[in-house]
């Protein structure tokens, strides 16, 4: 489903991809994993088209996004869902109206048809009874739960999660891992989730992919990565301080 080949991208000189090459199956969830600040998200970013690479290529299917202008990209991005590491959610907007918005943007549904598909989805993340509150009466995790439900109202082929549990405690972090999983298992989206949470990550994806310095250092498993005896990936795993990741 997605073909990253060859990916570059610098900014003010400083070269953030080095030619990244990673492949997504359809209908997999992988796991992007690796230091903050070396490129997870400006990845996720090119996947979608949001940023353009200085050299390499980005295959949804057989299609190059970069490519892809006007309503061709418009209409490619449509099989996406996005779930910012904010939520992202309009603080003008109730939980209703936000999960409502792709539909009300991009569809001619009628207004009953999109109440009865907003009310299914805010269900399914257990949200149903906050239905007239604004973001800023919701914790963190509620924010979360909202968000997923507006990504997934489209019912999209594709899912980005950008560190969907980043400030959450614990207990809340499980919950959302669990609802990707249950979301997952209902829609069968190709997805891919950038995330630190190790290893707690590695119980609801397929695979699972390490990048560091611009480059991809090994994809495999979740028992494959945990069982790797790759200096990068052992460090990483293990969360020691010494080792070949500098850290920043």
């Amino acid at each position: 489903m997605i073909k990253i080949h060859g990916l570059c991208k610098s900014f003010d000189g400083h070269q953030v991809l080095q030619g990244v090459s990673l492949q997504v199956e359809e209908g997999e969830v992988l796991a992007l994993i690796g230091m903050s600040g070396f490129g997870k998200s400006v990845l996720l970013k090119h996947v979608i088209g949001l940023m353009r690479p200085d050299r390499g290529q980005v295959l949804i299917g057989d299609q190059d996004i970069f490519q892809l202008r006007g309503r061709a990209l418009e209409r490619m991005r449509t099989r996406f869902g996005f779930l910012f590491q904010g939520g992202a959610l309009f603080d003008s907007l109730t939980v209703f109206e936000n999960v409502a918005f792709p539909l009300r943007e991009k569809t001619k549904r009628k207004e009953a048809e999109i109440r009865e598909r907003v009310l299914f989805e805010l269900e399914q993340v257990a949200m149903t009874g906050a239905v007239d509150k604004y973001p800023a009466e919701l914790s963190g995790g509620m924010k979360k739960r909202v968000a997923l439900a507006r990504a997934l109202i489209m019912e999209p082929e594709i899912m980005l999660f950008d560190e969907p549990t980043t400030g959450l405690d614990p207990i809340t972090a499980s919950l959302i891992h669990r609802l990707i999983y249950r979301c997952h298992e209902r829609l069968k989206f190709t997805g891919i989730i950038v995330s630190h949470e190790i290893p707690r990550i590695f119980e609801i994806v397929d695979r699972v992919a390490l990048l560091n310095q611009g480059v991809i250092v090994e994809v495999g498993t979740p028992a494959q990565i945990q069982a790797s005896t790759h200096p990068e990936v052992v460090q990483f795993i293990s969360g020691a301080t010494e080792g070949p990741i500098e850290c920043q």
